[in-house]
């Protein structure tokens, strides 16, 4: 899912999500709703990376760290660009059936 992010392969996500993936932190639900998240988020931050630093899996979770860097020059979520680079890290669970994400939660941490 992150390296579909990072090539901007929002397609790709068909295959990777559930048809009613749920993204706790976001309040989304559905495909529609994840890929209108990540094209505004694209759009305020058009050189977003996440780097995945640490994955675990036990059964049916996977919790997966990420480096995420990126530089705020366009609009994002109603406010104007500040021409900041933002670093963060987050820490993602997801649960996974049959071979696809179903569910999300994620903790961030911001510098």
């Amino acid at each position: 899912m992150f390296e579909a992010f990072n090539k901007r392969d929002l397609a790709s996500l068909d295959d990777l999500l559930a048809q009613d993936y749920v993204d706790h932190t976001n309040r989304l639900r559905g495909l529609d709703d994840v890929r209108e998240f990540l094209t505004t988020l694209i759009k305020g931050f058009p050189d977003l990376l996440m780097t995945i630093e640490d994955i675990i899996a036990e059964g049916d979770r996977i919790w997966v760290r990420v480096k995420v860097t990126g530089t705020n020059t366009g609009e994002f979520r109603g406010r104007a660009p500040t021409g900041m680079k933002s670093m963060y890290t987050d820490v993602h669970i997801f649960r996974i059936l049959n071979g696809v994400i179903i569910e999300d939660i994620m903790v961030s941490a911001h510098k």
